[in-house]
């Protein structure tokens, strides 16, 4: 899988979660503090990741800032992403089952590296549920960003 990943800071849980996309074997695209040169500001960098998915280039992606509030919001502003806040394993698993998000945004400040492995663990196994309640409110968020 191709994921995204930006972050604003260059920090150790920042470095980890692009170690441990690679060590499962996904291919990671950097943005942000993770890319030199790259616009490092966190609306932007989180933007650019959020991007990458809703055009294609990216299955996935992982928004990262100091509470992971900001990341959210900036890639929850584009077009066809749903992005989660996630600081616990069954928030990850509950994001991907019923929200269908596809952008996980995380806290560099509240993210342990234990707790990454469970976020992620619970992200990649979850799959978006089939129930036609769940699909109706995804369809619906979509409507919203329509302006129906």
């Amino acid at each position: 899988m191709r994921i995204s990943v930006s972050s604003d800071m260059d920090e150790p849980v920042a470095r980890s979660l692009l170690a441990e996309l690679r060590g499962r074997g996904h291919e990671v695209l950097s943005h942000g503090a993770l890319r030199p040169g790259d616009d490092a500001q966190w609306a932007a960098c989180s933007e650019a990741a959020a991007r990458e998915v809703a055009a294609g280039r990216s299955d996935q992606a992982v928004v990262c800032c100091w509470t992971g509030t900001g990341a959210s919001i900036a890639a929850n502003k584009v077009p066809g992403v749903r992005a989660a806040l996630c600081t616990d394993a069954y928030t990850a698993d509950g994001a991907r089952r019923w929200n269908d998000a596809n952008v996980l945004a995380l806290s560099l400040r509240l993210t342990s590296e234990p707790l990454l492995k469970e976020i992620l663990d619970a992200w990649f196994a979850a799959e978006a549920s089939e129930d036609a309640d769940d699909r109706e409110n995804v369809a619906h968020v979509g409507r919203l960003e329509l302006g129906r």
